[in-house]
Formats: C-alpha cells, structure tokens, sequence
C-alpha cells in the first residue's frame, strides 16, 4: 500500500471529523434541536439571536432547527441513493466481469448508452414524470448513478479471474456463484469502498439541486437544498438563510471526497 502525505491524511482526518459531527447531529436531531423543523415560533425575526442562533426563516421557522433535520433528510437520501447504485453496479459488473463475451459486451454497451445522456437531465426528466418526494429521489438517483461502479467491478473482476487461486477454485470443481461471491468480490471491494463514499458526496449534490429546483424533497419537510429555495426571495435582506445551508452542502460535498481520497491512498485503488 502506498503511503499517504501528511497533507491528505490531515484532510482526510478532517473530513472523518466532520461528517460524524453530521451523523451524530443527524441521528440526535430530535433532542438537540431546539424547535420542531415545521414550528412557527412566535417571536418571528430574520435576524439571529439567542433564542434562535441562525435566525428564522420567510415562515418563521427556526433555520438551526431546519439545518439539523435537513442533515437526516440529506445524508440519509445520499446514504440509500448510493446503496441502490453501488448494489446494481456491483451485480452488472460482476456478471460482466466474470463471463466475459456477449454477456460483457452487452453490459458495457447499456452502460455506453447510459452514460450517453447526461446524469441530471435524465433525472431531471424521470422527476418530472413522477410525484416528487423523497422516496422517488432516493430511487431516481440511485438508478442513474451505477455506471462508474458497473464499470470499476468489471475490471477488477476481468484482472482477478485469470489469479492462480481462481483458478484452483474452478479445478475443484466450485460453482460460478461460490467464485464470485467467496473469491472474486471480497478481493475486489477497494474500489466499490471508494465509489461509494465518491458517490454519496455526489448524490447529497444531486439531491440538493433537485430540491432547489422543487422536484426534490418538498416542504415541510426540510432538506438543506429547498432550504436554499426558500431563501431566494431574501438574499440582500437576510442572506445566512441561504449561507448557512449552503455551508453545510459544501463541508458534507468535500469532507467525503476527502474521504474517499484517503481511501484511494489507502487502499491503493489504481487509476
């Protein structure tokens, strides 16, 4: 393995460091939370005070409160989006990899063709056509972005089957599944580790811009991107409403690809 530099195992660091900050804010949510996400308080006022540390928001909402729940609704959305992704993409790569032939050759041309359109207009389209909420985004996103993973598992798996000790595994007389799921898979799981850390920085991407555009996650419910839609309308008069989510969708973006930098490193995942 190839040793890390100081300076991207400190962002690395730094990037762990904050997205458990996010977790743990995510997961105690409810008890750290000073105000329910959809509450409108009484003492409505923009501007930030003791009571409300970000101020709140065009509906009188307190933003701090919406920001905590927006990291549930945001990490949870990326965290299934590249579970789906990694899933289907490690299954058509396998499959790709192993056999190889007219099986390989149709695989990698559907993926030709799915990486022909580009990602946000197709899910743009697919959005459109379906009721917004964030069960379909979860779906949506996770069936869009499986390519790169299909495409990393197929190499692996095309490097790994011609191994010795594969071979010893097919002269026994071991069946095709045992191979790949027992032999083949666990020595190829450094690249899936990385995309999908890779992969969830970009669906939290994703999944902000579609709220922002209203075909997202949709209000009440908070996310941090239909928080940055809410705050369009007041950008000169109160512009942390959309600082501070904006913040948090750059430190959530960058910590996990810090991340899965390191990881590269780490696992010396090549190319």
């Amino acid at each position: 393995m190839r040793k890390m530099t100081n300076n991207k195992l400190q962002m690395t660091n730094v990037g762990i460091f904050i997205i458990l900050i996010m977790v743990v804010a995510a997961i105690f949510a409810p008890m750290i939370a000073p105000y329910d996400p959809s509450e409108i308080v009484e003492d409505n006022t923009l501007a930030p005070s003791i009571k409300h540390l970000f101020g709140t928001d065009d509906l009188g909402r307190d933003i701090f409160s919406r920001a905590l729940y927006g990291a549930r609704i945001s990490l949870t959305v990326g965290l299934v989006a590249v579970t789906i992704a990694v899933l289907i993409g490690t299954l058509f790569g396998a499959i790709a990899g192993y056999y190889g032939g007219l099986v390989d050759s149709a695989i990698m041309r559907s993926v030709d063709v799915m990486l022909a359109f580009p990602s946000i207009f197709l899910i743009l389209a697919i959005q459109v056509m379906l009721t917004p909420n964030i069960y379909n985004v979860m779906i949506v996103i996770g069936l869009t972005s499986w390519m790169g993973v299909a495409r990393l598992v197929r190499g692996e798996f095309l490097r790994i089957r011609e191994l010795q000790y594969v071979e010893a595994a097919r002269a026994i007389g071991a069946s095709d599944l045992r191979i790949i799921f027992r032999h083949i898979l666990p020595n190829a799981m450094a690249p899936i580790i990385v995309a999908g850390t890779l992969g969830m920085a970009g669906a939290i991407l994703t999944e902000s811009a579609l709220s922002f555009l209203g075909l997202g996650v949709q209000p009440p419910m908070p996310s941090w991107g239909n928080m940055l839609m809410d705050s369009q309308a007041y950008m000169r008069d109160a512009p942390w409403m959309a600082i501070i989510p904006g913040i948090l969708i750059l430190l959530a973006v960058l910590s996990l690809y810090f991340v899965g930098e390191g990881l590269r490193e780490r696992l010396d995942v090549r190319g």
